[in-house]
């Protein structure tokens, strides 16, 4: 091992059926380094991690460890954690009924009867020590999301971990909380802890990094110093192509022509739900890409889930095609001819053991009815029509959804709605968690989908991404309706000034 290596993975082979995860892939992490592991869905990030921890038995390859003198045995992830080796993981794992210290301690008193008061100094010091603002005695349920992967992060810091794994830590946190991590992990940084940081936010990357491992199709691209790496060029070796300007995406798409392309496809009028928002009017046209915009909180998500009748609608009324439509639950939004895409795909998407094919059909089997269902050969026809036509990288039709990465998910609930056929699409949140190549290829299809005449509202936390897909923007501040944009508004300066209420 190099001097100041504290981790080196050398050749890693690891295959599924049918799929060749990881191939030849080397990974060093030194003390004291924050290193991210950058790549697409499906780039071999999380198979490497899981091989790392313990999940996944390598099939070939070694792996070092300072301090040791032959390569790390790791079959289960208590063996890589009795090795030092800790994973905070996106969802948090720990119990948001027990306590902070429980939290921080629970597993660890090998049948000893437990001192509560040794348990919660010992504990408040070790968060005072990382300038965690918490309390020992305090329920973790009560902590914001940030605060119990800052515990998270604790505990592992006081098992006395030389690498620290963190898996999208960052992608429910809002600005001031990510602040907070990156002021904790530079603290651990200059501990001499090495970090693995996997993300997709390139900002972050960049803001708090030292190296990039660059991981495509299973294979190493190769390592940089952050300094060395230019983030057109880092996009560039995760795609494998050149990556021509992304503000170009919307210049290529063509623009719906058709006779009625001036038509409101829907309207909703004075449209109020049970989860807060304000009353609210709304129209898409035929062909059009509009989208909600608006700070965490503001109420992007509770709009359109109104008009889908996701939430109970308290008031108001909604027309598509100029005909009075009654929406009460999701079933009578389908049979308008409106599908929706959910921010959650975990929770309110994909169904995880269930296979690729049931996923994709599950929506048009609902509206046809369950006790007529699709015979195989048409099920097989749908599956494999979509897979093809978005490109969906799964071993077979036949495959559970919940073992595909996180952007052939979202691919795969697309698909699901598609194949419904509906005149407006709504897509909530379609590209979070999910690398940039597959951001670009669902932004393509959304215009493609607009240019032959089918409405969609897109919904993004990224405000650029909302600039590059929409040609109309509703804001929101507070659960109510504050503005709209189109043309030579459409500017990030103009979303923040009227977010802010006309403050530039």
């Amino acid at each position: 091992m190099k001097e100041n290596s504290v981790l080196e993975m050398r050749n890693i082979h690891k295959s599924f059926p049918g799929v060749r995860a990881l191939q030849g892939v080397d990974f060093t992490l030194c003390e004291g380094e924050i290193h991210a592991l950058m790549g697409e869905n499906g780039a071999g990030k999380s198979t490497l991690i899981k091989v790392l921890t313990g999940v996944y038995e390598k099939d070939e390859g070694e792996i070092y460890l300072k301090g040791l003198n032959k390569p790390a045995v790791i079959k289960s992830p208590q063996d890589a954690q009795n090795l030092g080796i800790s994973t905070v993981y996106q969802e948090i794992t720990l119990c948001p009924n027990l306590t902070v210290a429980e939290n921080m301690y629970i597993g660890r008193g090998k049948g000893q009867i437990t001192n509560w008061n040794k348990m919660n100094k010992d504990a408040d010091k070790i968060l005072q020590n990382l300038g965690i603002p918490a309390r020992a005695n305090q329920q973790l349920g009560s902590c914001s999301i940030a605060i119990q992967q800052m515990v998270a992060i604790a505990r592992a810091v006081d098992m006395d971990c030389k690498v620290l794994i963190l898996d999208e830590p960052t992608s429910s946190l809002d600005d001031s909380e990510v602040e907070k991590l990156f002021g904790l992990m530079n603290d651990l940084k200059a501990r001499g802890v090495g970090i693995i940081f996997v993300t997709h936010f390139l900002d972050q990357v960049y803001a708090v990094c030292d190296k990039i491992t660059v991981l495509r199709d299973g294979q190493l691209v190769g390592e940089y110093v952050i300094e060395d790496l230019p983030r057109v060029q880092l996009v560039a070796k995760m795609l494998g192509k050149e990556l021509d300007d992304m503000e170009d995406i919307k210049g290529e798409a063509a623009v719906y022509s058709g006779a009625d392309a001036d038509q409101n496809l829907l309207e909703a009028e004075g449209l109020q739900s049970d989860a807060g928002i304000k009353p609210f009017n709304f129209h898409i046209k035929k062909g059009e890409v509009n989208g909600f915009t608006g700070l965490l909180g503001s109420g992007r998500s509770e709009s359109v889930r109104a008009i889908f009748g996701a939430d109970h609608v308290l008031k108001g009324s909604v027309k598509v095609e100029g005909k009075t439509v009654k929406i009460h639950k999701p079933l009578d939004a389908m049979k308008a001819g409106i599908a929706y895409l959910p921010e959650d795909r975990k929770i309110d998407g994909i169904v995880g053991d269930l296979s690729v094919r049931e996923n994709i059909i599950l929506a048009a089997q609902v509206l046809k009815g369950f006790f007529h269902p699709f015979s195989k050969a048409q099920a097989n026809k749908f599956a494999d029509e979509y897979i093809k036509l978005l490109e969906i990288k799964t071993a077979s039709a036949d495959t559970p959804i919940k073992s595909l990465s996180g952007g052939n998910q979202q691919k795969c609930i697309l698909a699901r709605w598609l194949l419904t056929h509906p005149k407006y699409l709504i897509l909530d949140e379609p590209t979070r968690g999910i690398d940039i190549g597959t951001k670009i290829e669902i932004q393509k299809l959304v215009l493609k989908l607009a240019s032959e005449g089918m409405s969609v509202t897109f919904i993004s936390s990224e405000t650029d991404e909302m600039l590059r897909t929409c040609s109309r923007l509703i804001v929101m501040r507070d659960r109510r309706v504050v503005g709209e944009l189109s043309g030579q508004e459409l500017t990030q300066t103009k979303v923040m000034e009227t977010i802010a209420g006309g403050e530039a």
